[in-house]
């Protein structure tokens, strides 16, 4: 993917709209790669840049290692989709988040789909293991702070296993659909103004499992240097 982003070959997209031909439904996917379009003189995309709009903070070698990454064009809207993944959170009120989180990535993948069947389908979804958390959506000025509590780790785990019904096919030329690569990662964030870490032992996915963050990643560039190499 760095060879093509570097030869202008493949375009990054942010938010972009995949339209599900079969059903004509449209939906905005968080990150998308396809093929260069046709538009002339488009801009670069730099994630270095990316990066600084979003207030991503990086230490002195994350940093590096984006600023060698290559920059790539700004993909249009017709360009033919090789890659698209959706990021989902599940920060509080594991219950109610479960099944909305298993529909909304049930409809992704089916939207990606639905654009280009042979695509890579990618889901990334951060579930929350702290003991409380401070929902935005619940404060209003002059009232004392709402705190969430969680039954931990019950509702950690039962958002995991929901999560791991997810469809799941083995390859882009199977014939089937679900995700391609899925990815779940735990963290430990109250929303307070304390330190947000990272869950890694269970019931965070460990590092043999398929869902661990590195697994999905290898998973997926394994299959689009097998589906994409020659593009």
């Amino acid at each position: 993917m760095q060879r093509h982003a570097a030869s202008g070959k493949v375009a990054f997209g942010i938010n972009r709209e995949l339209n599900d031909w079969s059903t004509n439904r449209k939906k905005d996917l968080d990150l998308v790669v396809a093929r260069t379009g046709n538009d002339a003189g488009i801009t670069a995309t730099d994630l270095v840049e990316l990066a600084d709009k979003y207030k991503i903070i990086l230490t002195a070698k994350e940093r590096a290692d984006l600023i060698a990454l290559p920059t790539s064009p700004r993909g249009d809207a017709g360009a033919t989709v090789l890659v698209a993944l959706e990021a989902k959170a599940c920060m509080t009120e594991h219950s109610k988040a479960r099944s909305r989180l298993y529909d909304e990535l049930t409809s992704s993948y089916q939207t990606i789909h639905g654009d280009n069947s042979n695509a890579l389908a990618v889901g990334l979804v951060m579930v929350n293991h702290s003991d409380t958390f401070i929902s935005p959506l619940r404060q209003h000025p002059g009232v004392p702070t709402i705190v969430n509590a969680h039954q931990q780790p019950k509702a950690t785990i039962r958002a995991v296993e929901k999560l791991e019904e997810i469809h799941r096919r083995s390859g882009p030329h199977s014939g089937q659909l679900g995700f391609d690569a899925l990815g779940i990662l735990v963290i430990d964030s109250k929303n307070d103004g304390s330190k947000v870490e990272l869950v890694t032992d269970s019931p965070a996915p460990l590092a043999n499992s398929p869902f661990h963050y590195d697994n999905m990643i290898r998973r997926a560039a394994q299959l689009y240097d097998a589906s994409f190499g020659n593009v």
